[in-house]
């Protein structure tokens, strides 16, 4: 039984490891319905709020309308009394009393959903300005996400094309080598048939001093002292 009871919390231990993998995997996404829950669950606040504060509008009207009965209903009771009937004042009187009654319980319900209304307006504020800021924090979630998920990316493919990347260098020296060979072919071709060519022939005689020679300053110079003499 013992054994029994060590699978079955193996198993519950398990699954809770696995549960939080799945949180923690779908940890922005349940973030962002959250929120999204949070904002319809403060639209249907408002609504109710509203409502509270037509009941409030209500009750105030009534309290200003039972003031404005009872002030009209002291009026009658003067003029009863004014013409001495004092049995109609006091028939008046008792209206008022219970107009003064209804009065205190209309004001009482009045002040209550005052009271509702400015608890529930603050909450409502409170719980905008929370889900704003959750908004805000969930931009910049996003953000690092997406971020990370590059730098991931962009890692996962240099590793994987390392090989690739020493493969193309290799490649590259080697079209170098090849380009560097072929100039050193046609340098080497130039050469033989500038040696092969009348040109060759002329400079080695040239350097030999035989053939035509450039006339020199010298040269001119005495065959014109020549010529005058």
């Amino acid at each position: 039984m013992s054994i029994l009871r060590k699978i079955m919390t193996a198993v519950k231990g398990g699954a809770r490891e696995v549960g939080e993998l799945v949180v923690d995997a779908n940890g922005t996404r349940i973030f962002e319905q959250e929120i999204k829950d949070a904002e319809s669950h403060m639209r249907k606040a408002k609504h109710d709020l509203t409502d509270v504060m037509a009941k409030q509008m209500q009750a105030s009207r009534q309290v200003e309308s039972l003031k404005s009965e009872i002030a009209e209903h002291e009026t009658f009771a003067g003029q009863a009394l004014d013409k001495g009937d004092e049995e109609l004042a006091l028939e008046i009187a008792e209206k008022i009393s219970r107009l003064e009654i209804e009065l205190a319980e209309q004001q009482q319900v009045h002040d209550s959903f005052s009271g509702h209304v400015t608890r529930l307006k603050d909450l409502v504020k409170k719980s905008e300005r929370t889900i704003k800021e959750y908004e805000r924090q969930l931009s910049m979630v996003k953000t690092t996400e997406s971020v990370q998920k590059a730098s991931a990316a962009i890692t996962d493919n240099f590793a994987s094309s390392n090989s690739t990347i020493l493969s193309a260098k290799d490649s590259l020296e080697r079209i170098k080598k090849r380009q560097q060979d072929n100039f050193d072919r046609l340098s080497a071709a130039e050469e033989l048939e500038a040696e092969n060519s009348d040109k060759s022939l002329e400079d080695k005689m040239k350097a030999a001093g035989i053939g035509e020679e450039t006339a020199s300053a010298n040269s001119v110079l005495d065959r014109i002292k020549s010529n005058r003499s």
